[in-house]
């Protein structure tokens, strides 16, 4: 088992496929973009598979989500996703997208052996969209929530930033968009994970401005247990159900002393969490033609070192410095 020092035990991992992206949302990089990393710092798609079959079969891995970057960008996809499935014990597999591509791709992701995705749209203004992204693909990203519901890849999740004077006002259509649609929509607090280290606690919207802002439309009520146990969002039922809704707060209502992740970036590093300074080189293992013992022994020892907390609440915080598009959802 991956287990720390605080008897968290890591069953989620969150594989990074690229660092790329075809958007450059504010709150995530530059308008320029970012220096990608070089094609021969990736991990190829075999290593990928072999590192997600060392998690699944030697280290008690059961849930297995894709993120970047924009993970629609990698060109092997697919193929990752069906060699994955077939590992035994099969982990259950999701997909963390902004969905610009998944119109074209969702029937074969589900084919390949995708369960559901995760899709980020923090606006129904196109115009907002536009200012938010820096790009003019509001409709993509409605077509492809579409198309991942059409192809089965349910529940089909949508993720939401609000950022002040842009789209903090939207809560409440978003939420009644979502249950028109069928869709659970999950509100994000903004977190420290911008490539230009702007982000500033003061201002931000936060999870009790968001249910605020909610309660003014709909009745909200907690549901089940009021502990969420590994779950990052909390969510409540909306009109007495069957639809939902949720808010991970990662900054004013932390979730670290139950949680059961951890990740791998695009170039095989190892992070025990999102906002970690330091990673633990796997790459290097692979490409030395260490056994699997060895890659497994590796990641034990990281996950072993896992701070009890993200530190958001340490006044001598330091943000990473990967951002997130590096790092991985």
């Amino acid at each position: 088992m991956l287990i720390d020092t605080y008897d968290r035990v890591a069953t989620d991992l969150r594989v990074s496929l690229t660092d790329r992206c075809n958007l450059r949302c504010t709150y995530c990089m530059p308008e320029e973009g970012l220096q990608w990393l070089a094609k021969p710092d990736l991990l190829s798609d075999d290593e990928i598979v072999r590192l997600v079959g060392i998690a699944v079969t030697r280290l008690g891995i059961t849930d297995v989500r894709f993120t970047g970057g924009e993970p629609l960008l990698r060109p092997g996809l697919v193929s990752i996703v069906q060699r994955c499935a077939a590992l035994d014990p099969r982990p259950k597999m999701s997909l963390t997208t902004n969905g610009i591509g998944l119109k074209r791709t969702a029937a074969a992701l589900k084919d390949a052996g995708l369960d559901r995705v995760n899709v980020s749209l923090d606006t129904l203004r196109p115009d907002v969209f536009k200012t938010l992204t820096r790009r003019d693909r509001h409709h993509d990203v409605l077509a492809g929530l579409e198309a991942a519901r059409e192809a089965g890849l349910t529940p089909v999740k949508v993720n939401t930033v609000l950022m002040p004077g842009l789209n903090d006002d939207e809560a409440p259509d978003l939420l009644a968009w979502a249950v028109e649609h069928g869709y659970e929509l999950r509100f994000i607090e903004q977190m420290p994970l911008d490539a230009q280290h702007g982000w500033k606690r003061e201002g931000m919207i936060t999870a009790g401005d968001i249910l605020r802002s909610l309660r003014t439309r709909f009745d909200l009520a907690p549901e089940g247990d009021t502990d969420r146990g590994s779950a990052p969002a909390e969510r409540w039922t909306v009109d007495g159900g069957p639809h939902r809704v949720g808010v991970i707060a990662s900054v004013t209502r932390p979730f670290c002393r139950a949680c059961d992740r951890t990740r791998l970036t695009a170039d095989g590093q190892v992070r025990t969490c999102l906002f970690a300074r330091e990673e633990t080189d796997l790459r290097t293992a692979l490409r030395s033609d260490a056994p699997d013992e060895e890659i497994a022994r590796l990641w034990k020892v990281a996950m072993w070192g896992k701070k009890a907390g993200s530190g958001l609440d340490d006044p001598s915080f330091l943000q990473p410095d990967r951002p997130m598009s590096a790092i991985g959802g």
